[in-house]
């Protein structure tokens, strides 16, 4: 079982992007779990959400306190909050950031075990979908700093569930399909 904590702001797309992903995963055959977690929504408060995908079914039902990987929609909760609270061995924390992942090692003293990437998807964002939501170019960058869907497959199941969200606005749709595509090839190790 694979484990991921995504955190991000009220407004950027965690939420979503937690069940984006996992909508992925099951439409591969995986099982999934998809869940958020925040206080009072407000736009711009701390938020988390979470996924568990697993070959096997998952009898598991609390919160994640160790997660696999680490998604940060937002560089600036770095700040207050330790995300690199509880990662596993050999773990990932992938960044939407300008920085390169040894600049975020040493300014945050991240541990020498957990692999870092980072990718500018607020910048891939603006010039995409013409909006600073980071949340799906951050799928694109968290499937290639992983390996754990196959990227084509993934591509293909977002697509339609953008298609149904965003009916009749063909430019956010594909904007949004080209922030994930760039993330993928974008992203730093």
């Amino acid at each position: 079982m694979i484990e991921i904590r995504w955190h991000g702001r009220g407004g950027q797309g965690a939420k979503t992007a937690a069940l984006l992903f996992g909508e992925a995963a099951m439409e591969t055959g995986m099982y999934i779990q998809a869940f958020p977690e925040y206080g009072p929504e407000r736009m711009g408060a701390p938020v988390q959400a979470f996924n568990r995908i697993s070959e096997k079914p998952i009898r598991k039902h609390s919160g994640i306190k160790t997660p696999d990987i680490v998604v940060v929609l937002d560089s600036t909760l770095m700040d207050s909050i330790d995300v690199a609270k509880g990662v596993k061995e050999g773990g990932i924390i992938l960044i939407n950031t300008t920085e390169s992942p040894e600049e975020i090692r040493k300014k945050y003293g991240i541990r020498e075990d957990i692999k870092i990437y980072t990718v500018d998807a607020s910048k891939i964002a603006l010039e995409e979908i013409k909006r600073d939501v980071p949340n799906t170019p951050m799928l694109g960058a968290m499937v290639k700093a992983t390996g754990i869907l196959d990227f084509e497959k993934m591509l293909e199941s977002i697509r339609k569930k953008l298609e149904i969200k965003f009916r009749g606005r063909e430019e956010l749709i594909e904007g949004n399909i080209k922030s994930i595509k760039r993330a993928y090839e974008e992203v730093k190790v």
